[in-house]
């Protein structure tokens, strides 16, 4: 099934545009990683995805699923997790925020969302930091919190700009293997951008490459990996 599809679409800053006559479809039920150097319009993808900036031309639309509802998307963009020590909120509050849109105003919190938040904060490991201020983490450990917080919106896309940010390799492999399960077992969609394309790659179904060249100008291109290594396809 298709998510979203994006037609000749051209965007840029400025008079210069750094995404040129992209056309690209997101396939439902993936783990997709997006990869490229500096420069090479990777978080802007998701911004003009997610529909934070408007193109200078082309499309881009979402399916209608078919009770007629949008796709439920969680997105956590780059740095988000850089709170300072002061900040106030313990881990399992922040992650309950992540279920407020869905309780309505005057809705409360009921034992499947308390399910959910749990759920949440033990697939990135969280759940013994639950009490702890969110401010005294480490690096890693508030990025794993605020995953978990998009985790318990119970979207059907999670979308994530560089999540491994402040985590360590052994961090990093966890929560590709997380990711991977969570696409395999629940049917989620994962968009994610990168830049440790060696670590991830086998845990990725698509490969989306975003690529600047002086000769050759802007380019993106797609791969699927079927579990080979990517480079190594027939």
């Amino acid at each position: 099934m298709i998510l979203s599809s994006m037609r000749e679409v051209v965007f840029g800053y400025g008079k210069e545009p750094i995404i040129e006559s992209l056309s690209l479809d997101i396939h439902g039920g993936q783990f997709i990683g997006i990869a490229g150097p500096n420069g090479a319009a990777k978080s802007t993808l998701l911004k003009l995805m997610l529909g934070l900036i408007k193109p200078w031309s082309g499309s881009i639309q979402w399916c209608v699923l078919e009770d007629g509802s949008k796709v439920a998307v969680g997105y956590v963009p780059q740095q988000v997790s850089s709170f300072n020590a002061g900040f106030p909120s313990k881990v399992m509050e922040l992650v309950r925020s992540g279920c407020y849109s869905r309780l309505g105003l005057f809705g409360c919190f009921k034992e499947d969302q308390r399910l959910v938040v749990e759920r949440s904060l033990k697939q990135v490991g969280m759940w013994e930091f639950r009490d702890r201020k969110v401010g005294e983490l480490s690096g890693g450990q508030k990025q794993r919190v605020i995953i978990a917080r998009a985790l318990a919106q119970e979207p059907q896309v999670l979308v994530l700009d560089e999540p491994t940010t402040g985590m360590d390799a052994a961090s990093r492999t966890e929560l590709y293997k997380l990711l991977s399960d969570d696409v395999k077992q629940q049917g989620r969609t994962v968009i994610m951008v990168t830049h440790g394309l060696d670590e991830v790659a086998p845990y990725l179904d698509t490969l989306i490459q975003l690529e600047r060249k002086e000769d050759e100008g802007w380019r993106c291109s797609v791969t699927n990996s079927c579990n080979v290594p990517f480079g190594l396809e027939d």
